[in-house]
């Protein structure tokens, strides 16, 4: 349930060539800034602009004067960056993406059509293809013992060997108002989280999450 394959489209993404070779999608966290820095060269002069050192905006996304943009980054055709937004650096931003008023990123993937459109910290995470966080919702990408993170995959834990690592939103993911993802967390395609949720470990695809005792399959 936790494999790139399982939970990620690569074509919705500019980043796909980061995820090759890859099994788990947090094994592409360390790489994002480089990855940024190297392919940022390559975009077409004529779709993106170079504003500033090690950051590259396609020339049709819209992106409030307000906003802080740190580098490495990448923000894709028709994307919005609204007002308040603080990018910290190595994040990509997909086509179509929404980053809305005091959102803050930092060392990320978002794919295409990814909303994080109010009040939402994104670290250390990898979102799929039109995942959307509600009001409020955030990556917890830190435990506070500070101890590596393990994604408790039923029956299969995964030691990350990761510090600092958020969540994995699969595909078409919905993450209700106020919730928090602790670190590790993958949630599946289309899988949905009720708002003010506490989610940690792993959500199946086509299941809600209701509370830890209640994630129960769509029907």
């Amino acid at each position: 349930m936790t494999e790139i394959t399982e939970l990620l489209d690569l074509s919705r993404t500019r980043a796909a060539a980061l995820f090759e070779g890859r099994t788990y999608p947090w094994e592409v966290l360390d790489g994002i800034g480089d990855f940024i820095r190297a392919l940022g060269p390559s975009l077409p002069a004529e779709e993106f602009e170079q504003v500033s050192e090690g950051v590259w905006i396609a020339k049709d996304a819209t992106v409030f004067p307000s906003a802080y943009i740190g580098a490495p980054c990448i923000i894709d055709h028709g994307a919005e960056v609204r007002h308040g937004a603080f990018i910290r650096g190595s994040a990509i931003v997909g086509k179509n993406a929404v980053v809305g008023n005091s959102v803050e990123l930092k060392n990320v993937v978002l794919f295409d059509n990814v909303q994080v459109p109010h009040y939402n910290y994104v670290g250390d995470s990898v979102l799929g293809y039109k995942a959307h966080m509600g009001a409020g919702s955030i990556t917890s990408n830190v435990k506070s013992d500070k101890s590596p993170v393990v994604v408790k995959e039923p029956g299969q834990p995964h030691e990350t060997g990761r510090k600092k690592f958020g969540a994995v939103l699969g595909d078409q993911v919905e993450v209700g108002c106020n919730s928090v993802l602790n670190p590790g967390t993958v949630l599946g395609r289309r899988a949905s989280v009720y708002p003010c949720s506490c989610v940690r470990g792993v959500v199946p695809e086509d299941h809600i999450y209701k509370d830890k005792e209640h994630i129960v399959k769509r029907t």
